[in-house]
């Protein structure tokens, strides 16, 4: 049985969570949520005591338990919408760490992805399994789904939602081949990125939904 341990918020985060534990080779050992959670999205954090799973409750990788015993590294870590940059200590500590991000990668890198294809006027968004790395949302493809979205009418709450429940899916069916898949890199020519302080530009796109 691999323990895993998970970091993130929201619906998402908790049904990433509730796959592993039904699943024969994974347990979730301990969860990290983003700290403060966020009241817009069911609590991760609550999931976590609610179903006896040790939660870090500042939020912070840092705090995880585990990396105060001995030198052993971290089967395997999993982000789900998590806040923080990973970085390389960290990282060095995992003998695996994925992130499942809420963009067709290598386009949209970073933040805001779904607000920038919307205000991009995409037809086509994704979301993504990939390796973490030191850079920001360039590790290798582990999976990936694409799906249609409308920027004529979409707000970003629609979008989100949707992309919610494609990352249900895309989890579930990755999940019993991860150990099998072989990543495949990314075509970095390709990438798009986006920063908290390219948000000013976003205009009418910036938030869940457009002023009426």
């Amino acid at each position: 049985m691999k323990e895993v341990i998970v970091m993130g918020k929201g619906k998402l985060a908790i049904e990433v969570s509730e796959c592993l534990q039904r699943s024969n080779g994974y347990r979730v050992s301990t969860i990290v949520p983003v700290i403060p959670e966020p009241t817009w999205t069911d609590s991760f954090a609550g999931w976590g005591r609610a179903n006896n799973v040790p939660v870090v409750e500042s939020g912070a990788y840092k705090d995880i338990p585990a990396l105060s015993v001995g030198e052993g590294k971290l089967p395997l870590v999993i982000s789900v919408f998590y806040d923080k940059i990973i970085k390389g200590w960290f990282i060095d500590r995992c003998e695996r760490i994925i992130n499942l991000h809420n963009g067709p990668l290598p386009r949209y890198r970073g933040v805001s992805p779904i607000n920038w294809a919307l205000k991009n006027e995409e037809i086509e968004h994704g979301i993504t399994i990939h390796e973490i790395t030191e850079g920001i949302d360039d590790g290798p493809i582990i999976a990936q789904l694409k799906y249609s979205i409308y920027p004529q009418f979409d707000e970003v709450i629609d979008v989100y939602k949707r992309s919610l429940e494609y990352g249900r899916i895309l989890f579930e069916q990755t999940l019993p081949n991860l150990d099998r898949i072989q990543a495949r890199e990314q075509a970095h020519n390709e990438a798009i990125y986006f920063s908290k302080k390219d948000n000013v530009r976003l205009g009418d796109r910036e938030n869940f939904t457009r002023p009426k």
